[in-house]
Formats: C-alpha cells, structure tokens, sequence
C-alpha cells in the first residue's frame, strides 16, 4: 500500500508508544505482541495486538471525539445487529506523552472490498441492505446526532468550494448540476433515525463475497439514514444498485439524497486527499464516474 503524507496537525504514533501504553494501562496484555496495521484510514492508527485484538488511537483532535462516541455506543448497539462489528474491550487514557483517549477491540478478520471489482454484488447488496435497515430500527429516542445526518443543505459551501478546486480535474459544470439537484430533493421530516454514517470500502470487511462485519462507529449517530445509502455508488455497482434501493425501501426523495451524500463526500474527499491518501481519492473519483455515468 502506498504510504500516506501526514498533515499538519497528525501526531506520529509508533508501536514503541503502544507497547508503553498497554504495558502502563492493560499490563495482563503487555506480554502481547504489536505491531502496526496499514490502513487507508485518515483517523485512527491501528496496531494488531497479539492474535485477538487491535489498538486503535485518534491522529489528530478532530478524531478524538469520533473515537470516544465509539467506545460509549459501540456496547449498545452491537447485540442489536446481526453484522458483526468491533467490541471493545478496553478504553485507554491518556498517558506516555499520548494526549488523547484510545481503545482496545477485538480483531475482526476479513478484507476490505474495491469498488469496481465486488465479487458477488448481489449477495453484498442484500447484506448491506439488512445491516442499514437494522440500523435504522435501533431506538433512536437517546442517539447522538449522527455526525453527516444533516440536511445536505448545509454541506453547500464546502461541496461548491471543492468543485471550485477541481476545475480542469472534472467536469464542474456536470458536478454543479448534479450537486443542485440533490439539493432540490425533499428533506427528511421524518423523525430522527440511527446510521452508521460512513459506510464506505474502508469500514466493510468481506469474506467469500458475504458482508463479514462492519467498522468504524465515531460517527454513528440519528439523524437522515439516507447518507447511508451513499455505499450504492462507493462499493456497490449499477447492476446491484436498484436490488439494494429495494431492500432499503427508499423512496424517490431518499435515493436522491444519497446520491447527493455520495456526491459531496466524494468531492470535498478528491482535492483534500489527492496528494496524501491515493485509495480515498481514487474511490472518489470512482463515485464521481458512476454517479455522472447515471444521467448521461
């Protein structure tokens, strides 16, 4: 995998640092071995422990606040889910010079999915579909506000400033005309509702074509569950696409709203990860092709 750039404000976290911090705060672990994960992710620092388990530690402020909702929601909503999805099994706390909260998991096996190459989309669909609609029956009455389950009225700044920036890197008069008709769907009235919030390539784990678990709770939270159809153009293909809106049961007004949701992560993702994470911008553009590829 290509190495990653750090930004500015990215702390770098060796394994030399993990052994300190199980050794000072999990010391029935400290016997374990360590040893880091590579990952595409732009938030945490993974660290295999032992066989069983993986460490894994916030890179820069804006992921601490992901990673402690996580470690507060991840207990209650796992036994409600068939998908298999992370278990804590220790929160660490700042020490050895690390300034921010942390956590141990359990090691879930499987391999990350690429978009454009899904070995059997059908099955994966249905499995996606089951896991959001499970999602969305969880009791939303004390959930956080989901971190992307904003009307995406609020996301028009940034996604406008982002198409800006990629003038001469795509078609910006296409993007702006598909940005403004998702901005034109009807918004949720509906009452809030649990997602998941980034279901992407990253955070699916697969096994022999079938959903083998799911990753990455911080931003998990109630608000419009449509942002989580935004998977039917970040992994999913055309062809599984309408099976999977089926079994979701959006309606016309969601659909629209998850494909704008794919639309503005992928592009305000293009222009700020190009140059330093090659697996997320080329998974934008990729969602930028099959979402233009539908009104062409």
């Amino acid at each position: 995998m290509c190495a990653m750039k750090m930004h500015a404000d990215e702390v770098d976290i060796q394994a030399s640092l993990v052994r300190r911090l199980i050794a000072e705060q999990f010391p029935e672990w400290s016997a374990l071995s360590v040893r880091r994960v590579e990952s595409a992710g732009t938030e945490n620092a993974m660290f295999r422990l032992g066989d069983d388990m993986v460490v894994r530690l916030p890179r820069h402020p804006r992921a601490v606040a992901a990673i402690e909702d996580e470690l507060r929601w991840l207990p209650e909503l796992g036994p409600r889910l068939t998908a298999t999805v992370p278990q804590p099994l220790g929160r660490g706390v700042p020490g050895e010079g690390f300034p921010w909260p942390w956590g141990v998991y359990g090691w879930l096996a499987g391999r990350n999915p690429v978009a454009g190459a899904v070995d059997e989309p059908a099955r994966l669909a249905a499995d996606l579909a089951e896991f959001v609609h499970e999602v969305r029956l969880i009791d939303a009455l004390d959930g956080p506000p989901g971190f992307r389950g904003v009307p995406l009225a609020r996301r028009d700044e940034p996604t406008r400033s982002a198409i800006a920036q990629l003038a001469g890197t795509v078609d910006t008069d296409a993007m702006t005309a598909l940005w403004e008709e998702a901005l034109r769907a009807p918004v949720h009235t509906g009452p809030p509702v649990w997602a998941h919030g980034d279901l992407s390539p990253g955070n699916v784990l697969v096994d022999q074509g079938r959903l083998s678990a799911v990753l990455d709770f911080g931003g998990a939270g109630v608000g419009d569950p449509a942002v989580d159809l935004m998977v039917a153009w970040n992994l999913l293909p055309a062809t599984a696409r309408d099976a999977f809106r089926t079994a979701v049961g959006a309606d016309d007004a969601e659909w629209a709203r998850g494909r704008g949701w794919a639309l503005s992560v992928s592009l305000i993702q293009l222009p700020y990860y190009r140059d330093t994470n090659p697996v997320l911008a080329e998974n934008s553009r990729h969602v930028l092709a099959e979402v233009l590829a539908e009104v062409v």
